[in-house]
């Protein structure tokens, strides 16, 4: 019996440390795990006995990358508990800064962490020297997301300006307007960005994904939606724990989501592109068909291209959420404690964030529950390698273990998201 294993001790350009394990035997994949190994960072039991009012603050600083998606989500929870409805121009803002960390983060991934893959570099710092001028594209898109964040959160990385209830601080309508320019030139950047990914070599790989994600009735979805799927689910966030679970696995501090019925499924750019093309700009919806693709795509080597269509609807949105912004008369709406259980559901750059939080009568978190998009597409992750990889068994030891890892970084894994228990159990033997 031929065995023969793939090892990745640290898996690069991620954010966050992971490892990888493929097992062949036979000339078939045996089997592959993505092995998640930073330690629990126990942020559930953080937030346990806290007032409600300090949980934006605290689920930020889970990500520096995508801390806008956790704030999202805490204070949509939290606000479905107390009963607060914060009012259209409060949740227009949310939704403008919720496009600036689109931009950024996803301009992150597509130029520094997932093109040298495509591009046969070992990172972005090698590519740079023959793609200046495509990185220099990259940070300039990224830095007009990092504005957007700066000025509505109070600054680019942990935004401050986050409360339950809406801001802090709102800004007046001239100054946003400083922003416009950029994000002009950020959206002919990000033109660009779709049409250079689109000319990458990809990999003939396409899978069945029971894709989820929001949807909204309106608009490409960041902030508001029920949960939909490609099988027909249609439920409203409180309704996720009767619809999926997460088990603990041997080789990973994440734990893994499933749906239910014990399937796994995929959050994300593909995800939401699938369930959503129809609510994109129209220039978006015409990049995207410019750039090869359907309504439909089903390859996951293909995701940096989605993600650039999603970059240039953000810029898109942005734009518009300006064009349109009416100050609002008070940053925040009055938020008076009361018991309560309340769900929230957002769209991270990665896929759908869920947060469930329970309060008592005097304000106090009681319990709290955080599910990432990383853990959530672990098991579709483990799925794609043990499906696509056999394709590639007569490389090289270094180019199949290249391909592993490229398999990996098309989802943009958040290993420090994704490392969460809900309850920490220590036996002492006597």
């Amino acid at each position: 019996m031929a065995v023969r294993t793939i090892k990745v001790d640290y898996l690069a350009r991620v954010e966050g440390e992971g490892a990888l394990r493929v097992v062949i035997r036979d000339g078939g994949v045996a089997s592959a795990e993505l092995k998640i190994f930073e330690p629990p960072r126990f942020f559930e039991a953080f937030l346990r006995g806290r007032a409600f009012s300090e949980a934006p603050d605290i689920v930020a600083r889970i990500c520096g990358i995508c801390p806008v998606a956790y704030q999202m989500s805490a204070v949509q929870a939290i606000e479905d508990a107390l009963g607060v409805d914060v009012g259209a121009p409060l949740r227009a803002l949310r939704r403008l800064i919720y496009c600036g960390e689109w931009i950024e983060s996803h301009t992150l991934h597509v130029y520094m962490l997932h093109a040298p893959d495509f591009l046969g570099y070992e990172g972005a710092v090698e590519m740079a020297r023959d793609h200046g001028d495509a990185v220099r594209r990259g940070l300039a898109l990224k830095k007009a997301g990092n504005a957007i964040i700066s000025l509505l959160g109070g600054r680019e990385i942990h935004p401050i300006n986050v409360r339950v209830g809406g801001f802090y601080r709102t800004p007046r309508r001239c100054e946003l307007q400083p922003l416009v320019e950029e994000l002009k030139r950020a959206r002919d950047a990000a033109l660009e960005t779709v049409r250079w990914a689109a000319r990458f070599d990809f990999p003939d790989r396409e899978r069945d994904y029971e894709f989820v994600a929001l949807r909204h009735e309106r608009d490409y979805p960041f902030y508001e939606g029920r949960i939909v799927s490609t099988s027909g689910l249609n439920i409203a966030p409180a309704e996720y724990d009767a619809h999926f679970e997460e088990t603990q696995v041997e080789h990973s501090t994440a734990l893994h989501a499933h749906m239910k019925n014990g399937g796994a499924y995929l959050v994300g750019p593909l995800a939401r592109y699938n369930l959503n093309f129809d609510r994109l700009s129209r220039l978006a919806k015409d990049a995207a068909r410019e750039a090869g693709l359907g309504p439909v795509c089903a390859n996951p080597y293909r995701s940096i291209i989605v993600r650039a269509v999603e970059v240039l609807y953000a810029c898109d949105e942005a734009l518009r959420l300006i064009d349109a912004y009416e100050e609002p008369e008070r940053p925040f709406v009055d938020v008076t404690a009361r018991a309560g259980v309340g769900y929230g559901a957002t769209e991270a750059p990665r896929g759908l964030l869920y947060h469930r939080y329970e309060i008592t009568t005097d304000g106090m978190i009681k319990d709290a529950r955080i599910v990432p998009p990383t853990s959530q597409n672990q098991p579709s992750i483990e799925e794609d390698l043990r499906r696509f990889i056999g394709g590639w068994l007569e490389l090289p030891e270094a180019d199949l273990r290249h391909r592993c890892e490229q398999t990996v970084r098309n989802h943009d894994p958040c290993i420090s998201c994704a490392t969460h228990f809900l309850r920490l159990e220590v036996e002492h033997a006597s």
